[in-house]
């Protein structure tokens, strides 16, 4: 199995057991005398089974992600420096949006608002990183497609 493969597969995982977890809480209460739609048991049978492959994936992906080596770094260090670079480019974004919202004047008399940062050298940066976030991923999804799941035991 591919790594993107098993990276899917742990996407899909998570919905079905969020699903799983509202089928039971729906099922969890009937009136007296009545039957629940699903039984709970059987539910929580299945829930326990998602969750045992869950856990393997997860154990399977991060082992891979330390092991395997792309540009000289492990997929591990890839994924935190996307990670980290996603939140810069948030926080960076935020700000020259909000730098970039100076009020206008309806008289000559009123409070004039100034951006305290350069907004076209901040967009700069923002564009640089963009670039650089892009290829990044490029990288670990292309890396994801031809790497192979670590399921030694």
């Amino acid at each position: 199995m591919k790594l993107a493969e098993a990276l899917q597969e742990r996407a899909d995982l998570n919905v079905k057991i969020q699903q799983l977890e509202r089928r039971m809480t729906n099922n969890a209460l009937v009136q007296e005398g009545e039957q629940p739609s699903e039984d709970p048991e059987a539910l929580q049978r299945e829930l326990d089974v998602c969750i045992e492959r869950f856990a393997y994936l997860v154990t399977r992906i991060n082992l891979t992600n330390c092991r395997t080596v792309a540009d000289g770094r492990t997929l591990t260090e890839l994924i935190a420096r996307k990670d980290a670079l996603s939140m810069k480019l948030s926080v960076y974004r935020n700000l020259a949006n909000e730098a970039g919202n100076t009020a206008c004047r309806a008289r000559g008399s009123e409070i004039r608002i100034l951006a305290t940062v350069p907004v076209a050298a901040l967009q700069k940066q923002i564009d640089k990183m963009s670039k650089e976030l892009r290829l990044l991923d490029n990288k670990l999804q292309g890396t994801n497609w031809t790497t192979e799941l670590i399921e030694e035991k």
